[in-house]
């Protein structure tokens, strides 16, 4: 199918400096999780998405000294000669698809620990770190200054060795000594490189210049800066310094990369922020400089990208998240399949990778990560010669990427859903508060699966273990979810309360059904949160909006502490504080009558009573599996009736995120009729010492 005219203007070739950036499709520098010590999968991740058509495509933050030591964090690396193999992978995977690669220079100043190193932090003046470590960083005079200008300068030259087009400097998300030393808040010297703002600005100006001879005019020279930290006058303001800087640096790189401070403001999640939510703070930047400007904003509709080019708001369209969830997003503009672009939904489990120290995973895109260690390409899963029919029971998300990638590769599936909607849970969570966006992950399985011909869907079609047992596939696949417990079993209690049900509860799974009508209008509510993530705390907001009394309780000493991980658990706080909703942390469930809950320190034992009309209990979820314990109960017919295996697939196995879910029905769909052996490891793993030779693809 052509291009729509209307979308020409984004693949128009913008100059970089030295260098020519094919479109305008711009993948800027994100955390990977793989870094350093999975040199093979970073490459190939940063290579795909060059083949999926976008134009520059960086690596995450390089540390380029000893001193900037982010361990246990894996990112990339840049102190020495030993680490350019590496790093020349992935330009060489990059270059393979005619993209520019780009590389993000980084010293993490007053952020950093230095655990591996054990070297002493540097920063602008003698500060705590940030890192929560009992750890200092010392206030840097002239001779480390000396050395920071030059430990850069080397980075800039192995960096253009390494093969990178485009030679970042990053002051950017409160992580970088360049914006610690533009900062009032980390900078109370008193010499030329501190107090006012051009002294301020003289180490970042001194480096810039520094970098710019460095690399020479094969490479170009850009800038990442946060030009607000949306703290009013005690931070950077893109009304103030944030303007001041670009203003007095302008024409100095070739490109200006511009977001906000820090990381939770900049990939804020679609539960807090809507697409473009950046524009306001970052309108001005073109008209105080002539150079190419990128932005970020989870940019996801062609014809937003097209509106703020047009506006001339931004210059490319920079995407961290949208080209995790789609690495192919500008092929497929490109090539008019815009119905085939898997959409980014904003609920960061990708940001959850790289604060957990592991390999990033995504919602929509199951393959991401997986593109070296099981080969998985986010578009292509290889047909099979001879594939047997398969069943899949349960249209959640789950069962929906089982049935579409089976569907891609050729085999006939059947799609049997109970219920009278597609979607299962991700149906269900998408009417709650903020969570809209996650209806993506069933809307774009059922738009794939509804061009297939040899994929049938039904709805309202319950089945027990005599019907799948009479229709007689080769093959089925149970994703029949999981439900919510309403025992209180969960991390804290790990046997069932039986005082529970002295008082009305209302399980999650009814509220989710039900919205607040589910629960009573008499008398105070309490949410027990021990799932520790989204859903206590939506659906105490949920109640809340709808003008309940809330009471948020959890044994955490705070709420939802993993959502910590995807960079949201202060906003969470703060909402439900704005909606009036009580927080009481660090509390397990101890007894309750009809109108009151009795509380249990976590530390003490410490008994507290509090008001408790109806409880919610967020606990932990089992898995619907009536009809895989059915079905197994009749393992010894399903030989006459045709049957060759039958497994379970997501929640039905075992509950988990809707990222696992997916994961779970995209791996039946690569293994189908496979036998596999469980004593092998079922990857690729790296070896650090000897990075494996990288062919061409």
């Amino acid at each position: 199918m052509p291009r729509d005219p209307r979308f020409d203007i984004l693949f128009e070739p913008v100059k970089i400096g030295p260098v020519t950036a094919r479109n305008r499709f711009y993948q800027v520098p994100h955390c990977s999780g793989m870094g350093y010590r999975y040199p093979n999968a970073e490459a190939h991740l940063r290579g795909m998405k060059a083949e999926g058509g976008w134009a520059v495509v960086s690596t995450q933050e390089a540390e380029i000294h000893p001193t900037s030591d982010l361990t246990p964090a894996n990112e990339a690396r840049l102190w020495d000669e030993g680490d350019m193999p590496a790093l020349s992978a992935v330009t060489a995977r990059i270059h393979d698809h005619g993209s520019l690669a780009a590389i993000q220079l980084v010293h993490n100043g007053l952020h950093v620990a230095n655990r591996f190193s054990r070297m002493i932090p540097l920063a602008p003046s003698h500060a705590v770190s940030d890192s929560l470590d009992p750890v200092q960083a010392r206030a840097m005079d002239k001779a480390d200054i000396a050395d920071m200008r030059r430990w850069y300068r080397n980075a800039a030259l192995r960096a253009r060795k390494a093969g990178f087009d485009i030679v970042y400097l990053y002051a950017g998300h409160d992580m970088s000594v360049l914006q610690h030393f533009l900062s009032r808040r980390h900078n109370d010297r008193s010499d030329e490189y501190g107090g006012s703002f051009e002294n301020r600005l003289r180490l970042f100006r001194e480096i810039m210049e520094d970098t710019r001879e460095a690399i020479g005019d094969t490479c170009a020279l850009a800038v990442r800066l946060a030009v607000d930290e949306l703290m009013g006058p005690a931070g950077i303001t893109s009304e103030g310094e944030g303007k001041d800087i670009i203003a007095a640096l302008a024409e100095l790189p070739d490109l200006w990369d511009v977001n906000l401070s820090d990381w939770s403001n900049d990939s804020q999640t679609a539960r807090f922020s809507e697409e473009g939510y950046q524009e306001p703070y970052i309108r001005f930047v073109k008209s105080v400089t002539t150079k190419p400007v990128v932005g970020v904003g989870r940019y996801t509709s062609p014809d937003s990208m097209v509106r703020v080019v047009r506006q001339g708001v931004l210059d490319f369209i920079g995407a961290a998240r949208p080209s995790i969830a789609d690495p192919y997003l500008p092929k497929k503009i490109e090539e008019g399949r815009i119905d085939d672009i898997r959409e980014c939904i904003g609920c960061n489990i990708c940001a959850s990778g790289d604060n957990t120290n592991v390999p990033m995973r995504c919602t929509q895109n199951p393959t991401i990560g997986e593109e070296w260690r099981k080969g998985w390409h986010p578009e292509i899963i290889a047909s099979m010669p001879a594939p047997e029919p398969a069943l899949i029971i349960g249209g959640g998300p789950a069962g929906l990427e089982a049935a579409r990638a089976l569907s891609q590769r050729g085999v006939d599936v059947v799609l049997a859903e109970g219920s009278g909607e597609w979607g299962g849970r991700v149906a269900r969570e998408c009417r709650l508060p903020g969570l809209a966006t996650w209806g993506r992950v069933r809307d774009w399985r059922i738009g794939q699966l509804s061009t297939k011909v040899n994929a049938e869907l039904y709805l309202h079609s319950p089945l027990s273990a005599e019907d799948v047992l009479q229709y007689g596939i080769p093959h089925v696949a149970i994703a029949t979810g999981a439900s919510w417990r309403c025992d209180g079993v969960g991390r804290t209690h790990r046997r069932p309360l039986e005082f529970l049900a002295e008082g009305a509860l209302v399980s999650p799974d009814a509220l989710l059904a039900e919205g607040a009508q589910a629960v009573s209008e008499r008398g105070p509510v309490v949410v027990f949160d021990d799932d520790s993530f989204y859903m206590g705390s939506v659906l105490a907001e949920l109640l809340a909006k709808a003008g309940r009394l809330v009471t948020f309780v959890t044994p955490e000493p705070q709420v939802s502490p993993w959502s910590k991980n995807t960079l949201e658990q202060g906003r969470v706080q703060k909402r439900l504080i704005d909606l009036g909703v009580e927080i009481i942390p660090a509390m397990s469930l101890a007894g309750r009558t009809k109108d009151r809950l009795d509380l249990a320190c976590v530390y003490s034992g410490k008994i507290r009573s509090i008001d408790c009309d109806t409880l919610v209990p967020v606990t932990a979820r089992l898995p619907d599996e009536t009809l895989w314990r059915d079905l197994k109960a009749r393992e010894a017919d399903w030989a006459d009736a045709g049957i060759k295996t039958v497994v379970r697939l997501g929640d039905c196995l075992a509950p988990g995120l809707i990222a696992a879910a997916v994961y779970s029905g995209h791996q039946y769909a690569r293994t189908y009729q496979q036998q596999v052996d469980s004593d092998r490891v079922p990857f690729l793993r790296e070896d650090i010492a000897t990075l494996q030779d990288l062919p061409s693809s």
